[in-house]
């Protein structure tokens, strides 16, 4: 369950019509919810560097940009920004595009206060749920970086799946050098195990770097 008092959650609002933006505006604050508004896509678009960790949502049907061209905009910029589509002109073809890109829901009008916010909790949960996966893979490429180019090749061939001999021979190095490595490279990462090591590697993209320098090592 998401704090409504979190400060690190932004609800954006973006419509055209202002009373509804400023109704929008009022249930959300609340609710306890930061929020900032925009007339436009594309006054969103153009806002400076600010919040990226909240939620959009938006009006599916807009002069300018539409609530799907922005999707897309942000989608084309690597955003991840969990969105609400609203509409009161919305089909089943439009409403189940916008899921299938990613939309949290799509809210026909009218709609209840209930819906609206359950709409944007989990919205913004989603929105935390991506921030704690993309902040855990910085911290484990920061890990990463600090080994040495030799304890990233014994890194890579462990969780290839070859064993410490192998690695030796790979390498050209003592099998007691090999575990040495191997064990400077664990506490480094962090890991408590070698499974902990291969499930790093692979949120690391590092099997087929194993793969490879496995075979660019064959005699």
């Amino acid at each position: 369950m998401i704090s409504p008092a979190a400060p690190d959650l932004v609800v954006f609002v973006i419509d055209d019509d202002p009373s509804l933006r400023r109704a929008l505006a009022r249930r959300l604050r609340a609710a306890g919810l930061q929020v900032e508004t925009y007339a436009s896509a594309e006054a969103f678009l153009d806002r400076s560097a600010g919040a990226e960790v909240g939620c959009l949502v938006t009006d599916l049907c807009m002069p300018g940009l539409s609530g799907l061209d922005l999707q897309a905009s942000l989608a084309r910029s690597g955003h991840t920004l969990p969105m609400v589509f609203i509409s009161g002109h919305g089909d089943v073809r439009t409403s189940v595009q916008a899921m299938k890109a990613g939309a949290v829901t799509f809210l026909p009008k009218p709609f209840t206060d209930g819906e609206f916010l359950a709409a944007v909790r989990e919205a913004l949960a989603r929105s935390a749920e991506l921030t704690s996966v993309r902040r855990d893979c910085a911290s484990l490429s920061a890990r990463y970086q600090v080994l040495t180019a030799r304890e990233r090749e014994v890194f890579a061939l462990v969780t290839a799946g070859l064993l410490n001999k192998l690695v030796a021979d790979r390498l050209g190095i003592a099998e007691k050098t090999v575990k040495i490595h191997r064990g400077r490279v664990m506490e480094k990462m962090g890991a408590a195990s070698v499974a902990d090591l291969v499930r790093m590697a692979e949120r690391l993209a590092l099997p087929a770097e194993g793969a490879r320098a496995s075979a660019q090592r064959r005699p």
